[in-house]
């Protein structure tokens, strides 16, 4: 068996850098590939492929085929975490990313409602569940890939690793949309300027595999093989005592940070754009910074987690958020700019890495190894239907219940805060040293 640390030590052997640059490589691949759909929802999907809707309701419509990828999560969470657990991280790791990576690139070259009809947002939807069903997989074994390698006192550093390639993936997706804006006429953009964001998919997905494959098994992983402990079905006892609180109680802690990310990360540009009228472009070049200026900062949240433990960094960080909520859209409704970006720029940039550069590790110490995957998997994904998929739904709806007013979709989002630091507070999680 491989050991790459020692708990006696903070030295960081080949094997764990390599598998560190094939987390942070690939999470970074497989989010630039969701995000961008979401980024497309709200600036092209509603148009392409639900032109006979009003610009609410397409919307609407379009968001909610970004639901259903979240919904579509959990299931790839439950086949991809057994398959983690019985055969291992690093196998499972490169056929999610393939299969993310040709969904994405079929996006590229689908027909639209004008050319095909109905059958447009129909296989827009079949897609968009292929993503949902891969990332349900990706996630939990970028974390452990991280986490497991990681030596016993930087585990909080290493759990933080994979968590930069979620804000480098976004910012690369907006930061490429905002580019070929740029370059190309609205009409262009709007005919096939689009298309080439996601059709770049496919040299990422190469080059990621590539490194994916490179990286070695875990040590946890290879312990629990060389053992025979692992579980025979482990989501069975993800659901039964003693796993069972740390399941549910995981789930509620990650309703703010969910509902959080999808806010600034998905809705605020479809809400700025339309609701606010800004100018696409600049929203979405601070978007960019913002989830650059989170990349910066999420490392700085390892380290945090790994001096006070990633339970206090991450409720001290969801409760800056529900804090910072009012503030923000007070912001926003200037119209100006300047100020959104500064709103994006705190509570995306700055809180939103405090809490999630922790969440990692604190998801990784919640489970034993033999069922690690499928149990990170269940507590993230399952978690993403209501905490991040119906997020820009819930908020659209609420403000227009309002009429176009943001302060009630403002209370939900305190109460996801709210909810998430009573459950954090109530987890019992295993100190990372012990991993």
């Amino acid at each position: 068996m491989t050991v790459t640390a020692s708990p006696d030590t903070d030295h960081v052997t080949p094997a764990a850098r390599t598998a560190l640059w094939a987390s942070l490589v690939g999470t970074t691949i497989e989010w630039y590939d969701f995000f961008l759909y979401a980024t497309a929802a709200s600036l092209v999907f509603n148009r392409a492929f639900f032109p006979d809707q009003s610009t609410f309701v397409g919307t609407l419509l379009s968001f909610a085929t970004f639901a259903v990828g979240f919904v579509v999560r959990p299931i790839g969470g439950f086949v991809f975490g057994h398959i983690g657990d019985r055969i291992g991280r690093k196998k499972t790791l490169a056929l999610t990313m393939l299969l993310m990576g040709g969904a994405t690139a079929l996006m590229g070259v689908l027909p639209t409602a004008a050319q095909i009809g109905v059958l447009a947002p129909i296989l827009l939807l079949l897609l968009r569940i292929v993503q949902g069903f891969a990332l349900g997989g990706e996630w939990a074994g970028a974390v452990l890939l991280a986490v497991e390698h990681g030596p016993a006192r930087r585990r909080g550093l290493f759990g933080s690793i994979p968590q930069v390639g979620l804000a480098l993936g976004l910012a690369l997706g907006t930061g490429v949309f905002a580019l070929l804006q740029v370059a190309l006429p609205d009409e262009a953009f709007l005919a096939y300027g689009w298309r080439i964001a996601f059709l770049f998919s496919i040299v990422l997905v190469i080059f990621g595999v590539a490194v994916r494959l490179k990286a070695s098994e875990t040590p946890a992983f290879e312990k629990v093989r060389d053992s025979d402990e692992r579980a025979a079905v482990p989501v069975r006892e993800v659901f039964r005592p003693p796993a069972l609180r740390s399941t549910v109680l995981g789930m509620l802690s990650r309703w703010g940070e969910g509902a959080a990310f999808n806010t600034w990360g998905v809705f605020a540009i479809a809400y700025a754009t339309g609701t606010l009228k800004l100018e696409k472009v600049p929203v979405l070049i601070a978007v960019t910074a913002a989830a650059l200026l989170m990349a910066v900062l999420l490392p700085v949240s390892g380290r945090l987690a790994d001096r006070y433990g990633p339970k206090r960094i991450y409720a001290i960080g969801i409760s800056a958020y529900g804090l910072a909520v009012f503030p923000v859209f007070a912001l926003f409704g200037t119209g100006d700019i300047a100020l959104y970006a500064v709103g994006m720029l705190v509570v995306f940039g700055v809180v939103h890495a405090l809490f999630y550069g922790a969440q990692g590790s604190l998801y990784a110490s919640l489970f034993p190894a033999r069922i690690r995957y499928t149990g990170l998997s269940t507590v993230y994904q399952l978690s993403g239907v209501f905490a991040s998929g119906l997020t820009p739904l819930i908020l659209t709806a609420l403000i227009g219940a309002a009429g176009g007013s943001p302060w009630l979709a403002c209370v939900y989002l305190v109460l996801t805060a709210v909810i998430s630091v009573a459950a954090t507070l109530a987890l019992k999680p295993t100190p990372l040293q012990e991993l």
